[in-house]
């Protein structure tokens, strides 16, 4: 199956795209977007590996569902287009990287300048209805999501991957700990957030006392 995704995406997932269990979920999705409102853009649902080559993975930040306002998703996790008033999760990210790297709130909730820089924004489920959060679970994402952890897993070392939440944690056990760095805390949603759970992880500044220890380029948070 032919898939408009970034090449060198494209070259490690060609079996992954060939298995019944995608043909599947492709046609779910193509008729969900014939009949509904669906977010992201068709053309954005693979933005966090057309953004983000394969071999520029540094950093993993694994969501769950995209954001299923209208123009929120583009199809980067905790990402929202540009001029969109930042979600509450979105928010606490921001706040919490001015408290651990003393920057300024920034004007815009578009992370593509992350992703760019090698940090994959990689939601289990890469579609949603619109307002019908969780509506594309369990067609087929998160078996092809699990299977994209794998693969950077196994053929990668020293990626960072930032587990936030529940939901990220049960990610863990598809990640070889002895090649590569997990660092876990609760999620920057309000409810998790306001309980201690998120804000003081400092997980911005530990990212980049790794890929610094690396010999990798930080990221410009």
């Amino acid at each position: 199956m032919n898939i408009n995704i970034e090449e060198s995406w494209k070259q490690k997932l060609t079996n992954e795209f060939n298995k019944p269990y995608f043909e599947s979920l492709v046609d779910f999705v193509k008729k969900e977007y014939q009949t509904e409102t669906c977010y992201p853009p068709g053309s954005q649902i693979f933005s966090a590996f057309d953004l983000c080559a394969f071999d520029d993975v540094k950093v993993v930040i694994i969501g769950q569902d995209p954001y299923h306002g209208e123009g929120q998703a583009n199809g980067l996790c905790f990402s929202v287009a540009d001029g969109i008033s930042h979600p509450p999760s979105l928010i606490n990210i921001f706040k919490e990287i001015e408290r651990d790297l003393n920057r300024p709130y920034p004007k815009s909730g578009n992370l593509k300048r992350w992703a760019k820089q090698g940090v994959l924004l990689l939601n289990a489920t890469l579609t949603v209805r619109k307002q019908q959060a969780g509506s594309h679970q369990k067609k087929g994402w998160e078996q092809f999501t699990n299977e994209v952890i794998k693969l950077l897993s196994k053929e990668k070392s020293d990626v960072i991957f930032l587990l936030w939440g529940g939901f990220a944690k049960q990610k863990a056990k598809f990640i070889d700990e002895t090649k590569h760095h997990v660092l876990v805390s609760g999620h920057p949603s309000p409810l998790s957030a306001n309980r201690g759970y998120w804000f003081g992880n400092k997980h911005f500044s530990k990212t980049n006392a790794i890929l610094k220890d690396c010999g990798k380029k930080e990221i410009k948070w």
